[in-house]
C-alpha cells in the first residue's frame, strides 16, 4: 500500500469517528498504567469491571504499594493471568514511589523498566496520558496492518514503524484508536465486516466480505 492510499485509509476511519478515546476507564495517568498492564490478554470490558472497585481502594501510587499484591489480587481475580498481574501492579506502584516521587513518568525507558510495561503499554500510555505521537500495536492493529496491507510486518514493532511512517502527521496522534477500534469491531478476526467499512476503498484485503451471510473466514 502507498503511502498515499494509507493516508486515505486512515482519513476514512478520522472522518467517521473526529474524537476518538481508549475504551479502558481512568482519571489520571497512574489509573490509566495500571488499566493498560492488567489488559494484556484480556478485553477492556473485563478491566473496567475489576478497576471499577480496585481504583476505588487504591487510587494512587502510595495506597496500590499498600494494599499489596494479595489486596490488589482480590480485586483483578476476574481478568486473564491474574496472579502475575497483580504481582506487577504492586510492584510497579513501590518504584513509582521510590523512583518517581509517585508519577508516572513521561518517558518510554523510564515506564518500560517498571514491572509488567513493555512497548506497547508504554506507547499507550505516553499517547493517551501525555499526548505525544505513539502508536501501540496490539493483535487487532497487528492483524488490520497486515491483512489491508495498510502496514505489513511479521513483528509487532514491524508493523508499528511501517504504521508511523505511512501515516500522515497530523493524524497519528489519534491513529491508534482509529485503527484499535476499526480492528476490535469491523475488521474482525474470523470475518471482517468488509460490507459497512468506511475504508474499503482503500483496502487491499483481496477476500472482502461483501455479504453480511458470509461471515466465517478464517484469519490470514
Amino acid at each position: 500500500m502507498s503511502r498515499k492510499q494509507a493516508a486515505a485509509f486512515i482519513q476514512a476511519l478520522a472522518d467517521a469517528n473526529p474524537a476518538p478515546e481508549t475504551e479502558l476507564r481512568f482519571s489520571d495517568p497512574f489509573t490509566l498504567l495500571v488499566a493498560v498492564v492488567l489488559s494484556a490478554q484480556a478485553t477492556d470490558a473485563s478491566v473496567n469491571k475489576a478497576t471499577e472497585t480496585l481504583f476505588a481502594a487504591a487510587p494512587d501510587p502510595a495506597a496500590m504499594a499498600a494494599m499489596g499484591e494479595a489486596g490488589i489480587a482480590v480485586h483483578i481475580r476476574r481478568i486473564g493471568l491474574w496472579q502475575g498481574k497483580a504481582k506487577n501492579v504492586a510492584a510497579l506502584a513501590r518504584l513509582l514511589i521510590e523512583r518517581h516521587d509517585g508519577q508516572v513518568p513521561n518517558d518510554r525507558t523510564a515506564l518500560e523498566a517498571l514491572p509488567g510495561v513493555g512497548r506497547k503499554t508504554a506507547n499507550v500510555v505516553l499517547n493517551v496520558a501525555f499526548g505525544q505521537e505513539a502508536m501501540a500495536v496490539d493483535t487487532h492493529i497487528f492483524r488490520l496492518g497486515n491483512r489491508t496491507g495498510l502496514a505489513p510486518g511479521k513483528t509487532v514493532r514491524a508493523v508499528e514503524d511501517g504504521l508511523v511512517r505511512r501515516c500522515p502527521p497530523a493524524l497519528l496522534r489519534h491513529a491508534h484508536h482509529w485503527l484499535i477500534l476499526h480492528g476490535r469491531y469491523m475488521c474482525k478476526a474470523r470475518a471482517p465486516e468488509c460490507w459497512r467499512c468506511v475504508a474499503i476503498a482503500h483496502c487491499n484485503y483481496k477476500d472482502k466480505i461483501l455479504d453480511p451471510g458470509r461471515r466465517s473466514l478464517p484469519a490470514p
